[in-house]
C-alpha cells in the first residue's frame, strides 16, 4: 500500500491536476534547453565557417592590394627615398626586381622633373584568389594627380589591374598593368 501511494504521489507532481506551475516550470526548462542548444550550435556553425575566413582574407588581400596602387602612384621628388622604399616594400618577385633595376634613372628623371605625384583609389575589388597558392587579383580605380612646377596640376583616372603574392609579410603586387579604356569581361554581365 505503501508503495501505490508512492507511486501516486510521482504522478500526482507531474500531472496537470498535480501542479499546472510544475508542468510549466517543466515546458519552460525544456523551451530554454532547446534554445541553448540551438545557439551553441550556431555559434559553433559560424566560428568553424572557412567562408568567414575566406572573406577576411579577402578583405585583406583588397586593403593591400589598394595600399599598393596608391603607393605606386605616389611619389615626392623632395622625399624620394622613402618613396622609392615604399614602392619596394609594397613589390615582390619580378616587379621588385625590375623596380630595383631602374632605381638610379628613375630617381635622375624625378630630381630633375621635380614633380609631386598623389593618388587616390576611387574604387576596388578582387577579382581572384586562391588562397592555397598565395595569388589574388585586384582591379583598382585610381585619380592621380601630378604637380609640376611652374604648371597646372595634371589629373587622370585609370584602371589598374594587379597581382598579389602572399610573403612572409602579408600580400604584395607580383605584376602591375594599366587596364585600356575599352577593356571589357569575356563573359557578357548576366544584369544586361
Amino acid at each position: 500500500m505503501a508503495e501505490a501511494t508512492r507511486a501516486e504521489s510521482r504522478w500526482a507532481r507531474w500531472s496537470p491536476a498535480g501542479g499546472p506551475v510544475r508542468v510549466a516550470a517543466v515546458v519552460l526548462a525544456a523551451v530554454a534547453l532547446c534554445g541553448a542548444v540551438w545557439a551553441g550550435t550556431s555559434w559553433y556553425g559560424a566560428a568553424h565557417d572557412e567562408s568567414l575566413d575566406y572573406a577576411a582574407t579577402r578583405d585583406e588581400v583588397r586593403a593591400a592590394g589598394e595600399q599598393a596602387v596608391q603607393n605606386l602612384n605616389t611619389l615626392d621628388h623632395r622625399k624620394l627615398e622613402s618613396g622609392l622604399d615604399s614602392w619596394e616594400e609594397s613589390t615582390t618577385g619580378e616587379l621588385r626586381g625590375q623596380l630595383r633595376k631602374g632605381r638610379k634613372e628613375f630617381e635622375k628623371q624625378i630630381r630633375r622633373a621635380r614633380t609631386v605625384t598623389s593618388a587616390r583609389i576611387l574604387s576596388s575589388a578582387v577579382a581572384e584568389l586562391d588562397e592555397r597558392a598565395g595569388r589574388a587579383g585586384v582591379l583598382v580605380a585610381v585619380r592621380t594627380t601630378v604637380k609640376a612646377p611652374k604648371e597646372k596640376p595634371a589629373t587622370k583616372q585609370t584602371r589598374m589591374r594587379g597581382e598579389l603574392t602572399r610573403t612572409g609579410q602579408g600580400w604584395k603586387l607580383s605584376a602591375l598593368e594599366q587596364v585600356p579604356v575599352g577593356y571589357t569581361a569575356t563573359e557578357p554581365d548576366e544584369r544586361d
